[in-house]
């Protein structure tokens, strides 16, 4: 029997957790918040940010990181992007043991992807072998096992069908990739574009905008994507578009809900005062918005939701610039 930890006791590091334990395998889940630790051990129930789903009695919760970490067959990284690399320097882990990051973003300041951070903090023999899952799938509707499908990445192939036959379920349906970089970015910009498309909505521009943003948006994934090494295939995938459509029309999008308030005329600080989870769109604008400069990649939409959140660009001003912008053929 496989001994897990799940590092993040979120909505998706909750939902991960229960679909591990209700296969049978013995799960140990971290949450920074002592109270939910406790709430969860007492109540087998995550009231705080999975409410409403029982939690196998075999899934215990943690606030300590060495408990969660250590003598596990697989440990699961789910904390914020931004909080990977202080995260991981105090994990204990064995070199046998498979991480598996089902974070999404790129670190600020170094613009680094969670694959570069675990192989600077870790090592690149542990990065070669970390297995990146991303893919459609929303916390609340894995955890009522209705019917989705996902992606686990790996430079290494037997570690990627490892992870996809532990994950597995009748409902949760697993492919492997061999494309980290494009799985990786993929799950990471589709937040800024869902951000854009939140936007739209909360100014009511209807369907057609919302579509020409979500198209838009996937070609500049593909070009930042093909600059920086990932194949353009794999943004035609479920860590791609697939991803991509889900957060930028679905209700429980954070990222989307997030625009729709900036839409609607909300300060970036009032609305993140009101939320008791991350929206990782707002930190990742920042990085794809210098990495993009950095490498020489036109973003135009990643370009104005950065403006929004971190110069106070208005929201109309923003989306009128993009459909003034010179003429050019479609590519």
């Amino acid at each position: 029997m496989k001994n897990m930890g799940v590092i993040g006791g979120g909505s998706w590091g909750t939902a991960l957790a229960r679909l591990l334990a209700v296969k049978g395998y013995p799960v140990t889940l971290w949450t920074y918040e002592e109270q939910v630790a406790q709430d969860i051990n007492q109540h087998h129930e995550n009231r705080s940010y999975l409410p409403g789903f029982p939690l196998p009695d075999h899934l215990m919760a943690t606030n300590d990181l060495l408990e969660a970490s250590m003598e596990k067959d697989m440990v699961v990284l789910v904390t914020p992007s931004q909080h990977m690399r202080p995260v991981l320097e105090r994990l204990a882990f064995s070199p046998e043991t498979v991480l598996v990051c089902a974070s999404k973003g790129i670190e600020n300041d170094t613009l680094m992807t969670m694959s570069e951070v675990i192989a600077q903090v870790a090592s690149e023999n542990v990065a070669a072998r970390t297995v990146f899952l991303s893919g459609p799938n929303f916390a609340r509707e894995v955890a009522r096992q209705l019917p989705a499908a996902t992606v686990v990445a790996s430079r290494d192939e037997k570690t990627a069908r490892w992870a996809q036959q532990i994950f597995n379920t009748s409902s949760f349906r697993v492919y492997t990739h061999s494309d980290v970089r494009g799985v990786e970015l993929g799950g990471a910009l589709k937040n800024v574009m869902a951000v854009a498309c939140g936007i739209s909505d909360g100014l009511g521009l209807g369907d057609n905008t919302r579509a020409a943003l979500i198209t838009r948006g996937l070609a500049e994934i593909c070009r930042m994507g093909s600059r920086l090494g990932a194949s353009p295939e794999t943004f035609f995938g479920l860590s791609g578009m697939g991803d991509l459509v889900l957060t930028c029309t679905g209700g429980l999008s954070r990222n989307r809900k997030l625009g729709m308030e900036l839409g609607k005329g909300r300060s970036l600080q009032d609305i993140l005062s009101g939320m008791n989870m991350v929206a990782e769109g707002v930190y990742t604008s920042l990085s794809a918005f210098q990495l993009a400069a950095k490498v020489g990649v036109e973003t135009p939409i990643i370009n104005e939701v950065y403006r929004v959140l971190y110069e106070n660009k208005s929201p109309q001003t923003a989306l009128t610039d993009l459909m003034i912008r010179a003429l050019k053929a479609e590519n």
